[in-house]
């Protein structure tokens, strides 16, 4: 029962991020006109600046065409699909939740593009000139911070239950193991 409530925890962050990153496009498209006001300045390092994500990450694969678009919405579909079958076979909560929030942003971002043609981005963090990020959007953070916490369990933490379980022969204390007879060994006689 337990790995099912992880599994509806995933889902369910992943359509609170969907919700949360389309209101808040919603918001700086809508009622902020961004888009005609190109920016806003929020504080001395951070405005909300009008950009038309045509690609994908770091403007990579640019569509320019329909034809390009729609391949692109496929992709991308395909990829928050495995996102999604891998989250069903995923049993760790942490890793459930990773990616749950990749999905949510995956399909923030399919949205945008099969409905706009583009992906909305407007969140601008700067100090000064010095841009450590893109123009990004809930999204965008979203999923990079699914993938980061993905990475930083198997970089840094690694699958504790694999180095706890150490590999077992068929013979345990000259039993037997999984149902497999037990090897002979060389003092034992036919």
């Amino acid at each position: 029962m337990t790995l099912t409530r992880y599994r509806t925890e995933g889902v369910a962050l992943a359509g609170a991020i969907l919700v949360i990153d389309q209101i808040a496009k919603f918001i700086v498209a809508g009622p902020l006109a961004l888009k005609s006001r190109l920016q806003i300045e929020i504080t001395s390092f951070f405005n909300l600046t009008w950009a038309e994500n045509r690609g994908v990450s770091m403007g990579f694969l640019t569509a320019e065409t329909d034809t390009a678009r729609w391949l692109l919405v496929a992709l991308t579909g395909l990829i928050a699909t495995v996102v999604l079958l891998w989250m069903w076979k995923e049993r760790a909560r942490g890793d459930i939740l990773a990616l749950g929030m990749i999905l949510g942003g995956a399909l923030g971002n399919i949205i945008d593009r099969a409905r706009l043609g583009y992906v909305v981005d407007y969140a601008d963090l700067h100090f000064g000139t010095f841009r450590p990020f893109m123009i990004f959007n809930i999204a965008d953070a979203a999923i990079t911070i699914g993938v980061l916490l993905l990475l930083a369990r198997v970089l840094i933490i690694g699958d504790k239950s694999a180095k706890s379980e150490a590999p077992t022969s068929g013979v345990q204390a000259g039993g037997i193991s999984d149902g497999a007879p037990a090897a002979k060994t060389e003092n034992e006689h036919v």
